[in-house]
């Protein structure tokens, strides 16, 4: 990425990213590797960001990685017709192929995001899903980025105005190119820019942005949060009283909430006459077994009672009508 080769006594090739200057002390320090030729001739690989390795091979394009390279994309581009058929074969997303160096080898990522926009095509259309008219525009975008991008040195000052790529680096929402608002989003895992007014994305509608999951996705995950927290049939609280998850609108629309015979005034039932959610005398026995038996116990006590008064009166009844 910065690394490049220096003869020693030459000018200095201008790179973008060179990291020598002509009048640095030979070798530099960020030297890779130094080659001394019998002619006196000596040379430098210099990488200053300690990214490349070097390799003494007989046939450097039978062994990987170069022999892994797909072609060129500018010096051995595809026809027309092998490029399309060989963007039909293929279920990835077009801007993660083009990535793809056993695919098309020479295309990075700012490029990538170039010709998909100069050609009109979602960074996340899968490939095969392409029509014959966008693999053409691509084929032709492919060759028009590059070849101005080395024509000017890729001096990106003087890149056309109408390129993206003069705001690729500018923050979301300040991001525009002709007057269109440039959205960012990862494509084939890396920050891709692109122009959702003129890149639609067809076909594939289960493929989401960064970000921005679909209302879909949102509104499952709110469901499955509120169930691990709060269960959706009611919980049981300290004092044994069934709560309901929503509070009085729980339960079935236009119920009302049930009416239950307060015993003793205690702080449980207190509680569950506040509870807007009906439920039967099962649920009940299971929630609070101690209310249930108290109120049974309570029941009784009033039947032998009323047994006992029935039985007086009879027996006064008697009494007078003797």
């Amino acid at each position: 990425m910065a690394g490049a080769i220096y003869i020693k006594g030459a000018a200095v090739t201008n790179y973008k990213r060179s990291a020598v200057k002509d009048e640095d002390e030979w070798p530099s320090k960020y030297s890779k590797i130094f080659i001394e030729l019998d002619d006196g001739l000596e040379l430098s690989f210099t990488d200053k960001r300690r990214f490349a390795k070097v390799r003494l091979l007989k046939d450097p394009t039978s062994v990987p990685p170069i022999s892994e390279l797909g072609p060129d994309a500018l010096f051995e581009p595809m026809t027309l017709e092998k490029f399309t058929e060989s963007l039909h074969k293929k279920k990835t997303e077009i801007k993660a192929l083009l990535l793809d160096q056993s695919f098309i080898s020479g295309i990075g990522n700012w490029v990538a995001d170039e010709v998909l926009y100069q050609a009109r095509i979602h960074p996340r259309q899968v490939a095969s899903s392409l029509s014959n008219e966008s693999c053409s525009n691509l084929s032709k975008c492919i060759k028009e980025v590059i070849e101005k991008a080395i024509e000017v040195g890729a001096e990106s000052s003087q890149y056309p105005t109408n390129w993206i790529f003069h705001s690729r680096e500018k923050k979301p929402g300040k991001a525009f190119v002709d007057g269109k608002k440039i959205d960012f989003i990862t494509a084939g895992g890396r920050t891709t820019a692109y122009v959702p007014e003129l890149q639609k994305l067809s076909g594939s509608l289960d493929v989401k942005e960064t970000g921005k999951p679909n209302k879909r996705q949102a509104s499952k995950k709110v469901r499955v949060d509120d169930d691990t927290e709060k269960p959706t049939n009611g919980e049981v609280d300290d004092l044994g009283s069934v709560k309901s998850k929503k509070g009085t609108k729980a339960g079935a629309k236009g119920r009302k909430p049930s009416k239950k015979k307060k015993s003793g005034g205690s702080d449980e039932d207190k509680d569950s006459s506040d509870v807007g959610t009906d439920y039967d005398s099962d649920q009940v026995e299971k929630k609070n077994p101690g209310n249930v038996a108290s109120r049974k116990q309570a029941g009784g006590e009033k039947q032998s009672n009323r047994r006992v008064q029935s039985n007086q009166t009879s027996w006064s009844a008697k009494r007078k009508a003797k």
